[in-house]
């Protein structure tokens, strides 16, 4: 079977979860039977990093109406030329110039979240998200099939898009086993980052933006640092809230509590993930699958989250007190309170991993993602 992937993102390109769903397509499911070419926004040696299966549409930041003219031009040469079995795309915007030229064609739309909700709670007006929303939906009405990553994204396309259950699949995200794995000891890992042996370390791997709730966390250490003198909390991520959130930490007098890493390389990221106690995840909105939870349980971490989108099927079936009672600063830091105290014993480095060996492997999310695209051909 060949599909042809159209994507807005390539992982090596910055691309947040998207593009390591592609990554992992791409990667996967050729053992699957599946071969995989495509077209995706990158720069121009995105054909180098794939091997030839991905050409460039062209460089992030091409002006919108150039951007879906050369789209179109891509996604016909590639129909004419390849003639794919399945036309899967990873983006409402990039396969709306194409929807007359794969109407015949086995076409999935791939899910990874809501368009035009993101776009309103990042700031923008409302008439451009309803233009943005309009888009959405015309393409996914002409979708065949539509995987998304979790139930709860599942119910958001039936709520807001009107999408009918029997035409939606769940295929749950992956993290890179071979990549994050449990630390060798974690004093050994400690010792190597310069991290103190004699603390409770939490982490939360967040880009800073205010939907993911930081405040809500910081306030949370606040409550607890009395009762737990040696919780000590990094922040790994960076983004527009990094003034705002180190001013907190200032004014609540957190400053050998909580301390702002900004952006950490992955392989530095592993280590921090067998380094910690906890990852915490204390996302308000718009959480569709949560991978820094499933990476989190492949390093041997356990991840406590907010109940918010998929965020409680990554971890729910580990453990319930792994889910906090909701986003609350009061809640987080009766959740935190709980694991510090060991009144809620959080899962072993051990059941982490096995846990996320069993769930959220690649070869397990190729081999459902694979089986979508054969009830189509």
């Amino acid at each position: 079977m060949k599909s042809f992937q159209l994507a807005l993102s390539w992982c090596t390109t910055g691309a947040g979860g998207s593009g390591r769903v592609v990554q992992t397509l791409v990667d996967h499911l050729p053992e699957q039977g599946v071969q995989v070419n495509g077209a995706v926004l990158a720069p121009a040696d995105v054909a180098q990093q794939t091997g030839g299966r991905f050409t460039a549409i062209a460089p992030v930041g091409t002006g919108g109406i150039r951007r879906l003219a050369l789209t179109r031009r891509v996604v016909l040469d590639a129909l004419t030329k390849q003639k794919p079995d399945i036309f899967a795309s990873h983006f409402a915007m990039l396969a709306l110039p194409s929807l007359d030229a794969v109407k015949r064609q086995p076409f999935v739309v791939h899910f990874h979240g809501p368009w035009a909700d993101e776009a309103r709670v990042q700031g923008s007006g409302a008439a451009k998200a309803m233009a943005m929303r309009t888009v959405e939906r015309l393409v996914y009405s002409r979708a065949d099939l539509v995987i998304t990553l979790s139930l709860a994204f599942s119910k958001v396309l039936q709520e807001s898009y009107g999408i009918a259950q029997e035409r939606i699949r769940i295929v749950p995200g992956a993290a890179d086993l071979q990549r994050f794995v449990p630390a060798a000891t974690r004093a050994a890992v400690r010792a190597e980052l310069g991290w103190p042996q004699d603390r409770k370390i939490l982490i939360t791997v967040r880009r800073l933006v205010p939907r993911m709730g930081l405040g809500n966390l910081l306030t949370a250490i606040s409550r607890l640092r009395t009762k737990h003198p040696d919780m000590l909390l990094y922040m790994i991520g960076k983004g527009p809230l990094q003034p705002q959130l180190q001013a907190q930490i200032e004014a609540l007098g957190l400053q050998d509590h909580a301390k702002l890493l900004g952006y950490v390389a992955e392989d530095d990221l592993v280590k921090m993930y067998g380094a910690a106690d906890l990852n915490v995840v204390p996302t308000l909105a718009l959480e569709g699958f949560g991978l820094v939870a499933a990476e989190s349980l492949a390093a041997g971490t356990p991840a406590l989250v907010t109940p918010v989108g998929g965020l409680p099927e990554v971890v729910g079936g580990l453990s319930d007190s792994l889910v906090l009672a909701s986003t609350s600063a009061e809640d987080i830091a009766r959740g935190l309170d709980a694991a510090l105290s060991g009144d809620a014993p959080l899962p072993t480095t051990a059941a982490c991993r096995a846990y996320a060996e069993q769930h959220f492997s690649a070869n397990l999310m190729a081999e459902r993602t694979a089986a979508v695209y054969r009830e189509l051909v």
